[in-house]
């Protein structure tokens, strides 16, 4: 979800992303129940017609389904060893659809309208969850992800230049302290703008 907003205008840019979440959850569901393959032919005839309406070019798309491809190589052949062709294929077909789906998703829609979106679906349980405060410490998950990929790359590059190929403790510690730093850096900052613990 994190940096893979594809920008368009197509319908499905434009639904809600409440609806759109909740339309996911259906479909998702839907195909973890369906139990043959001629059905979920129906089901990928749809994930791709949403990919060709949002507009989203197939290098794009492939990048975002083909992970889910390394674990298929692995559970598929097991599968198809306990249970037969037929099961193997429908529980790949199964994931690879939920992945695609999920795609879908993420491609058209941005972080803050997931953030508010999961901000309007707390609010009925406003009296036991604050979802101003989950809202923040989501956006804040995800902002921290990438911010930590950039200091392991940052570690890396200074140990390359120095011409460092140390331990995994020699990458870890740098990691770890330059991690809590930026993580006090963060809390200071939110104390400064009212933010309470």
């Amino acid at each position: 979800m994190i940096g893979v907003f594809h920008p368009g205008s197509s319908v499905v840019h434009r639904t809600p992303a409440l609806v759109k979440l909740g339309l996911l959850a259906v479909a998702v569901t839907a195909t973890a129940l369906v139990g043959s393959l001629p059905a979920l032919g129906i089901v990928a005839a749809v994930a791709i017609g949403l990919f060709a309406l949002a507009r989203i070019p197939v290098r794009i798309a492939w990048r975002q389904v083909s992970p889910i491809l390394w674990v298929l190589a692995f559970a598929v052949p097991v599968q198809w060893i306990f249970a037969g062709w037929e099961a193997a294929a429908t529980m790949g077909a199964r994931l690879v659809l939920a992945v695609a789906l999920a795609a879908v998703y993420t491609l058209t829609t941005t972080v803050s309208a997931t953030l508010d979106a999961m901000q309007v679906l707390l609010r009925p349980f406003a009296r036991w969850v604050d979802p101003d405060r989950v809202g923040l410490a989501l956006a804040l998950a995800i902002r921290c992800v990438p911010l930590l990929a950039d200091l392991v790359r940052e570690v890396l590059d200074a140990r390359k230049a120095r011409g460092a190929e140390g331990s995994l403790t020699a990458l870890a510690v740098p990691v770890i302290v330059r991690t809590l730093r930026t993580a006090d850096h963060l809390g200071e900052a939110l104390m400064a703008r009212g933010v309470d613990d």
